[in-house]
């Protein structure tokens, strides 16, 4: 079942759609990660993790989190053991990201949980959270759309566009992303895994 679009309310297109007291801690965290852990060594990811847990973020186990990684709000963002958020990685987290055990985002990929609803004249912000399977990788600059959810140890090719969800142990790339193959999951019998749908027939998400 494909999670629902939420619509937030907005006054107008140029109007935020968060409160003031949000809108005063996303401008706390922007500078005590700019000030705290963007100039740290790879060493002190327990340090990183500190400061994201100290804003919202659900940590479990040990995850990495590149200082170089960006993430919106971190009250949305969930990271299980072995999780990795690369160099340049994004967190768009306006909705909820769930990053599972061992998945991994690569260099400069965008998680993106934000779009807007161009129906309406205020443009109001809509959200729908993306989930990263355990295992999964998501290759360099890749880009995944709102409501994504990304299956068990899944490959998402570098600079692919997704706009739907990846079955388990799919690999897709290209714009937008279409299966390539597949490959056999640990727990699965000897025998072709099957294959990705492809996008071309489905609506991209916006």
């Amino acid at each position: 079942m494909k999670p629902a679009f939420h619509t937030h309310r907005q006054a107008g297109a140029y109007a935020s759609p968060w409160p003031l007291r949000r809108r005063i801690e996303l401008l706390a965290w922007d500078y005590t990660w700019a000030l705290t852990c963007r100039w740290t060594p790879k060493p002190l990811n327990p340090w990183r993790l500190l400061v994201l847990r100290c804003f919202g973020a659900e940590i479990h186990g040990t995850p990495f989190v590149h200082q170089h990684a960006r993430v919106t709000q971190p009250r949305n963002l969930v990271l299980h053991h072995r999780a990795c958020l690369g160099d340049g990685a994004h967190a768009y987290a306006l909705g909820r990201i769930i990053l599972q055990e061992g998945a991994t985002i690569a260099q400069e990929a965008y998680l993106c949980t934000g779009t807007h609803d161009f129906t309406s004249p205020h443009l109001p912000l809509q959200t729908a959270p993306i989930t990263v399977g355990r295992g999964a990788f998501v290759g360099a600059r890749a880009f995944v759309l709102p409501g994504v959810t990304l299956g068990e140890r899944c490959l998402v090719g570098a600079m692919a566009v997704v706009t739907r969800d990846v079955p388990p142990g799919a690999i897709v790339a290209g714009n937008p992303a279409r299966a390539v193959r597949s490959h056999r999951l640990p727990d699965e019998p000897p025998g072709e895994t099957p294959m990705a749908p492809s996008a071309d027939n489905a609506p991209p998400r916006t």
